[in-house]
């Protein structure tokens, strides 16, 4: 219990699984499996999608990292690699264009675009406001993978976005637990419910 609270205050801490291609925190898997039939247009829609948002949240922090050389910026990027690996070998094993341009902070999806520039200039007003951000990123990616995991029935499609969704609620514990340390609130829902939030933080 003690292990999971310092985890989740500092920040979603990389153990030595993720140096042979595993994310230890979110435990996704390193290989992709075996595609499973012909994607559905809502399926490669989400998928593409995916991999962005993965982008996105990668992104974000590693600016916000470089603003105020927090901890949980620096570690958690690490992890959002790990998810847009994972996405991108299923791109390729259906033969999906990747989406993801190589330059940072740039987007093929322009609501990404928009949401990325958004969440950086909101990011720089404060730490606080930047593990707001964190929060909001997190609960973006869980209510669009729960729409994308209802949405298919393909297994490989399901496990990759399973193992995202667990990283992301675990994500989101910690930029919570952040944020309430710097501003002594309690943490309000962004995006989902609060009864959602609150599920997911334990409460």
């Amino acid at each position: 219990m003690l292990k999971s609270i310092v985890y989740a205050i500092i920040g979603c801490v990389m153990p030595a699984p993720f140096a042979t291609g595993q994310c230890g925190c979110c435990r996704t898997p390193a290989t992709t499996p075996a595609p499973a039939g012909v994607l559905t247009e809502t399926e490669a829609k989400n998928l593409l999608l995916m991999r962005e948002e993965e982008k996105l949240a990668r992104d974000v922090y590693n600016a916000m990292h470089e603003l105020y050389n927090q901890r949980v910026f620096g570690n958690i990027p690490r992890a959002e690699q790990s998810h847009m690996d994972a996405v991108l070998g299923l791109l390729n094993a259906y033969g999906l264009e990747d989406p993801a341009k190589v330059t940072a902070g740039t987007f093929s999806n322009t609501e990404l675009q928009q949401l990325y520039d958004d969440l950086v200039a909101r990011g720089t007003k404060s730490k606080q406001d930047a593990f707001l951000v964190g929060a909001l990123v997190e609960e973006v990616d869980i209510e669009d993978l729960v729409d994308a995991m209802k949405r298919t029935d393909k297994k490989d499609l399901l496990a990759i976005y399973g193992n995202l969704l667990g990283g992301s609620e675990r994500h989101l514990n910690a930029f919570v637990r952040n944020y309430e340390a710097v501003s002594g609130k309690p943490y309000q829902a962004q995006k989902l419910t609060q009864q959602a939030v609150d599920g997911i933080l334990g409460r």
